[in-house]
């Protein structure tokens, strides 16, 4: 059985910040990552003002990595639509440009990186891996996303379950005309979509359903999206401005609103891991890296996880709360249009909403 003072399961962007961060206290924390190659994520492709601000203590810039410059929100339903400038300038990169990033800048400082290994299970305090080896570690920094590991998976995600949905739409000059500079939120009943430009100005086209909309749709995503094209006359230009639509990637049981209140000795949950806020907050990745960071911060100073969990389980409190509320007015026709409206009348109220579900800077 191997052993590492510190073991960091995933390479997204949470295990890629608590390697960065246990690298520059001196612990050589090694991290694992199911796949060889680098895949592109089902979301995180919107990075907030403050995730940027987080992404250059790491010594990543979305910017020199060609990332597309979002100003605006916009908020649409059926025929209607409202907008709303950000606080300050946000980006869309590709999660696998991000995620690369960030995996080098983890090595440059001197984590150890393996690649192509899977775990398995987590048993009493040992990983196993799913070639039959085991790792041990002082401590294991668990970064999976929304994917779970046995021996310490996530509670059911129960009412307030959801289904992720993605799409990719290939760069078109029409596409570009009708998203640039927009994160554009398309409500609809049981759930909205998210849709921003990506570095190649192709976009990012991801739901969030609820289960029972999706089985209206007999559980099939091009269903579903062609009948919320065919209610939806925004929505339904931008797929057609599309030169393709890319085949659906999708992901069960997302617990939108939990987070991980208490801890348990020697594991750190990060990530998703940690708490799962809704993606049309759009604080997902600030989140992730924050968390992982936090992480770092409390195995190089001694601080158990029985600790550290509940602490940032507060800071997540206010913008994971918040972000749930949006969430279940807007997947409601009424919810959806009152908002819609709110934000016509004061657009200011946008603005704030953005401010509050961002996570603090400690």
């Amino acid at each position: 059985m191997r052993r590492t003072p510190a073991l960091i399961v995933g390479g997204g962007p949470a295990g890629s910040a608590a390697a960065i961060g246990l690298a520059r206290a001196g612990l050589t924390p090694l991290l694992i990552e199911r796949d060889a190659e680098t895949r592109d994520a089902l979301c995180g492709g919107f990075l907030s003002w403050a995730t940027i601000a987080r992404l250059a203590a790491l010594g990543v810039d979305p910017v020199a990595l060609g990332a597309q410059r979002i100003d605006r929100v916009a908020l649409l339903h059926g025929d209607q639509q409202a907008e709303a400038r950000l606080p300050a300038p946000a980006a869309a990169l590709s999660r696998r440009t991000l995620d690369t990033a960030l995996l080098a800048a983890a090595a440059q400082a001197g984590a150890g990186i393996e690649r192509g290994i899977g775990a398995r299970a987590f048993e009493a305090g040992t990983l196993r891996l799913d070639d039959g080896g085991t790792i041990a570690g002082d401590s294991l920094i668990l970064a999976t996303g929304k994917h779970e590991l046995r021996g310490a998976a996530r509670p059911k995600a129960g009412a307030n379950a959801a289904i992720g949905l993605r799409w990719r739409l290939t760069a078109s000059p029409a596409l570009t005309r009708l998203v640039a500079g927009r994160i554009e939120l398309h409500l609809f009943r049981g759930g909205y979509a998210g849709l921003n430009l990506q570095e190649d100005g192709g976009a990012n086209l991801c739901l969030a359903v609820r289960p029972t909309r999706f089985a209206e749709a007999d559980s099939r995503p091009d269903t579903l999206l062609a009948r919320l094209a065919a209610d939806a006359p925004a929505l339904a230009a931008r797929i057609a401005a599309a030169s393709a639509v890319g085949p659906a990637q999708a992901i069960a049981n997302v617990p939108y609103g939990w987070r991980a209140t208490v801890g348990e000795i020697g594991l750190y949950r990060v990530g998703d891991q940690c708490g799962v806020i809704p993606s049309l907050a759009g604080e997902g990745m600030a989140i992730a890296i924050a968390s992982g960071a936090a992480a770092a911060e409390a195995i190089a100073r001694g601080e158990p996880a029985t600790r550290f969990q509940p602490r940032f389980a507060r800071r997540l409190r206010r913008p994971v709360s918040l972000a749930a509320a949006l969430w279940h007015a807007a997947e409601h026709p009424a919810g959806a249009r009152a908002l819609i409206l709110a934000v016509r009348a004061a657009p200011q109220l946008a603005t704030l909403a953005a401010r509050l579900t961002r996570l603090d800077r400690r």
